[in-house]
């Protein structure tokens, strides 16, 4: 039992080492993949996103350049 003790109490601790971080940086490319994207095409949506602030003259709405006279 005693034993057991130990090997809990050397696990707990073992546990509170540094922290690496979770993703490699050359695993990185793999979520950079473009069939990790939500959209289909991105510039497809970037083009709707700028027309659509254009139209509603809110610029920075969605990430997009550009003014509201659509002169970007």
């Amino acid at each position: 039992m005693k034993h057991l003790l130990i090997v809990v109490c050397a696990l707990t601790l073992a546990a509170c080492g540094p922290i690496k971080p979770w993703v490699k940086p050359y695993e990185r490319q793999n979520l950079a993949d473009p069939i990790m994207s939500f959209e289909r095409d991105a510039v497809a949506t970037q083009y709707i996103n700028h027309v659509y602030e254009t139209r509603e003259a809110s610029r920075g709405a969605e990430g997009s350049g550009g003014g509201g006279c659509g002169c970007n």
